[in-house]
């Protein structure tokens, strides 16, 4: 097989709807009272999208190869992200082949350390990578999960993330993930608004139905630790990302407090194999959580995870619909998946980057089975997509 190289890398930005899911309307349960960092300073409580979880959007990549085959990836990051794809990364992924995922990687992920190692970087890296791997499946006209050593499993079982786990579990899903309604500055009220909440549901579901909290980096260590005492009695599966992904002191002091009645996980705005390689040493997760559009795509997802099965530990991907379902049907150390609920009162299931991805799978009575289509299985949605021009008169909106 000849290996054409690749002569042309696209970023786009897309408007209304895509990869950046915060970017929703004011009604959607996603943008609501959520405890967040932000939640200790009362004017940026009631929101999350008063404080700007949604100015970024979407980035979108595309990587054309001479022959014409195309592929993208999708991640968070819009403007800046596509600046970099496209005025930095770019130069490492011209004239190379699709084959070349590891070297390209290593060129891109180097050439930034300077200004990135995480966060934004990381996602217009994740971005790139991701439209590597689905140009490689479309050339060799195999799934992405073929390539990295094929299914070990028929179907995906997901949990859901939401706020009606009880409907979740008329869905046929194996749990349910809460949003976390109130942070330490809350005070005791906040804290039994949530423990009342949690036994709400509870109550709906059942003991047979796995129930958890989505904490997203609100807490700090004695609140956390009061938060599991309080939720014993009603049987949490796991608590997640309670800090700071850089916090992995607190980690190992809640992971040790609850002695492993309820499992403790992070991750999902960790990256690369380094920054997982320290939660892991520490002990400081019973399982961890990176999302493959954010942690450097799949080529470094494969990386952490194979680090992750030597210490014993799940890796269950946050989000990311397709880019995760390729990944969690190949690897052994992944049981389950997670899958958000987009729709604006989690009452349907709805797929998670509608309208931008077409053809998206979505779970039925909580299962799926990954289709056996070329790359990634999905085709973008072109009347959304906006290409961004690079000079004085353009600037983010």
């Amino acid at each position: 097989m000849q290996r054409s190289e690749i002569v042309a890398v696209r970023a786009y930005i897309v408007g209304q709807g895509g990869g950046d899911y915060h970017a929703q309307g004011t009604q959607h349960w996603i943008v609501g009272e959520i405890a967040t960092p932000m939640s200790q300073y009362p004017a940026f409580r009631a929101t999350r999208s008063s404080w700007g979880i949604d100015v970024l959007g979407t980035v979108v990549v595309e990587v054309e190869t001479r022959d014409g085959t195309v592929g993208f990836g999708v991640s968070t990051g819009g403007w800046p992200a596509a600046w970099i794809v496209e005025q930095h990364l770019a130069r490492f992924v011209l004239g190379k082949t699709p084959w070349d995922v590891d070297l390209i990687w290593d060129q891109m992920y180097r050439s930034t350390l300077f200004y990135g190692r995480k966060g934004l970087v990381l996602n217009a890296i994740s971005a790139v990578d991701l439209a590597l791997w689905d140009a490689l499946g479309r050339i060799r006209q195999e799934p992405v999960y073929a390539m990295i050593g094929g299914a070990v499993r028929d179907t995906l079982s997901f949990y859901a993330t939401g706020p009606r786990p009880d409907l979740a579990k008329q869905m046929g899903f194996i749990g349910g993930k809460l949003p976390l309604a109130f942070g330490p500055a809350s005070g005791e009220a906040g804290l039994h608004e949530n423990v009342a909440q949690f036994q709400t549901m509870r109550e709906r579901v059942g003991d047979d139905f796995w129930l958890m909290y989505d904490c997203w980096m609100a807490l700090d260590v004695p609140y956390a630790i009061a938060l599991a005492q309080a939720l014993a009695p009603y049987h949490p599966k796991w608590l997640e990302e309670c800090f700071p992904p850089d916090d992995i002191w607190a980690y190992q002091a809640l992971r040790q407090a609850v002695q492993h009645q309820t499992l403790i996980s992070t991750g999902e705005h960790e990256a690369t194999r380094w920054g997982f390689r320290g939660l892991l040493e520490a002990g400081a997760a019973d399982f961890i959580q990176p999302d493959v559009t954010w942690c450097g795509g799949l080529t470094e997802l494969l990386k952490i995870a194979a680090l992750a099965d030597a210490y014993g530990a799940w890796v269950i991907p946050h989000g990311s619909s397709v880019y995760s379902y390729h990944f969690v049907v190949s690897r052994t150390n992944s049981p389950f998946a997670e899958f958000l609920m987009m729709h604006p009162q989690a009452t349907e299931v709805v797929p998670m980057f509608a309208p931008l991805l077409e053809g998206e799978p979505v779970p039925v009575r909580g299962q799926l089975t990954v289709p056996d289509r070329p790359g990634f299985g999905v085709e973008l949605n072109r009347r959304l997509l906006r290409r961004p021009q690079w000079g004085q008169e353009e600037v983010p909106q």
